[in-house]
């Protein structure tokens, strides 16, 4: 009773999960990604990341990840940045050193301690389809590349 201790399962902790496609710290895309698997990003992406909806596809973005557009997928883990809408069809994790600055419909969702959104959270049944998801991007796509940018 007392000697043995139960090992709980954190809804943040990384599965092990296989990522045939990897964009690594020193890479930049521009344009929008199409994914047949998951992904994960080390590098940045300007532009849309964009999976079936019938496809189990997890996009995990890490630490040095930055994403400047929408995302969209089954599943969604942020570590590092995202300047768009996120759209998880099942669930979506913000890791303690995320910063999100757009909106996140999510059907599940977990959240560490430190994780930043500068935007609205809005829970879905997951059999919603976005509207208006590259007309969001496109705006915090000039909102990146202008700031910092004399008026």
């Amino acid at each position: 009773m007392f000697g043995s201790k139960k090992t709980t399962h954190s809804p943040l902790v990384m599965g092990h999960e296989k990522f045939d496609t990897l964009i690594g710290r020193n890479a930049e895309i521009h344009g929008c990604l199409k994914l047949k698997e998951s992904v994960r990003i080390d590098g940045k992406v300007v532009g849309n990341i964009e999976a079936p909806k019938d496809a189990a596809i997890s996009v995990v973005i890490g630490s040095n990840g930055e994403i400047q557009g929408d995302v969209m997928a089954s599943r969604i883990v942020v570590a590092g940045k995202v300047s768009g809408n996120i759209y998880a069809y099942e669930r979506v994790e913000l890791m303690a050193s995320a910063l999100v600055q757009g909106d996140i419909k999510y059907a599940s969702m977990a959240v560490e301690h430190g994780a930043r959104l500068l935007g609205l959270m809005l829970q879905i049944d997951g059999n919603e389809v976005p509207a208006n998801l590259g007309l969001d991007a496109q705006a915090a796509i000039h909102k990146a590349k202008t700031a910092g940018q004399p008026d």
